[in-house]
């Protein structure tokens, strides 16, 4: 296993959120970059004034299906996970015309987003990407060779290392853009696995995969010699999760965990009949009261064990 950097002489690019999409392409282009794209991703490139081959040209294969498969080839993905320097990997890419994809870009199809629009079954299911998860996987693999992205957050980081390296990126770079890549395809899988569980109305599926997305760090955890970090799902329920911190310093893992217990706790009274309030302690319930208005459930649940 090789750990020096790599050179990017090659990008597949193919995303939903163009975010910084432009100006990151234009920085590789600026490194002599050649820049490979799909359907409206190659639009936008172009629009931006930017030379691009689009993958059909590639492949040889037009887009098809109504845009289902269009990556889904072996001149991407022998590009992706050929290994450079082996003799095997070069005489079977020489034979098949195929050219090494030295950064891979990608972020997936919107399902999460999709599904929390309240969208109908049909749009679901075809915003279930296939091509884009295949690439992701196949670049984080052969991260030896090849730097994967999968959101725009991470163009800086990759620019640094080009400006730092003389065009090339480094192997612990590469590394946790990898773990990061298989991340996101597991939070997707485990998103549109959740969705048909619930579809079907099936509460206690074979499998069952729970993702989520970093939400912050933090203090510590349980006890103050361990770490912790809150994750967020995806989905609109409201709860701590969806929460926003007006003041204070940085939370807790008990913090959290209180925080959850007391509005959960909270819930359970009907708004439009009462007004309630709930004091924790340690994730349990020292207080709990109800009232014509919140200051008095307030004072009432205080009440309860005041010390």
């Amino acid at each position: 296993m090789s750990s020096h950097p790599r050179r990017i002489t090659r990008a597949l690019l193919s995303v939903s959120d163009k975010t910084g999409l432009v100006d990151f392409a234009k920085a590789l282009a600026g490194y002599g970059v050649e820049l490979v794209s799909t359907g409206g991703t190659a639009k936008a490139l172009k629009d931006g004034g930017l030379t691009v081959i689009d993958v059909a040209d590639l492949t040889g294969f037009p887009e098809m299906m109504d845009g289902r498969v269009k990556t889904l080839h072996p001149k991407v993905h022998g590009g992706l996970l050929a290994i450079r320097g082996n003799k095997e990997h070069a005489a079977a890419m020489e034979k098949h015309h195929i050219k090494p994809i030295d950064l891979l870009v990608v972020n997936l199809y919107p399902f999460e987003a999709t599904v929390a629009k309240g969208a109908s079954f049909d749009d679901c299911i075809e915003n279930i990407d296939i091509g884009g998860p295949a690439m992701i996987r196949a670049a984080a693999k052969n991260h030896i060779d090849v730097t994967v992205i999968v959101e725009p957050t991470d163009y800086e980081k990759v620019l640094g290392e080009m400006a730092q390296h003389s065009g090339m990126v480094s192997f612990e770079l590469r590394q946790k853009l990898a773990a990061k890549a298989y991340a996101r395809t597991a939070v997707y899988d485990a998103a549109i696995s959740n969705w048909f569980a619930t579809t079907l109305r099936d509460d206690a599926p074979d499998y069952r995969a729970f993702g989520g997305k970093l939400a912050e760090a933090l203090r510590y955890g349980e006890n103050p010699h361990q770490n912790a970090a809150f994750y967020r799902s995806p989905g609109e329920r409201n709860g701590v999760a969806t929460a926003k911190q007006l003041q204070g310093k940085q939370l807790s893992y008990n913090n959290i965990n209180d925080t959850d217990a007391a509005y959960e706790c909270v819930a359970e009274f009907d708004p439009l009949r009462t007004a309630a309030c709930v004091i924790v302690k340690h994730a349990n319930p020292c207080g709990v009261a109800e009232a014509d208005n919140l200051l008095d459930a307030y004072r009432k649940a205080l009440a309860c064990d005041s010390t």
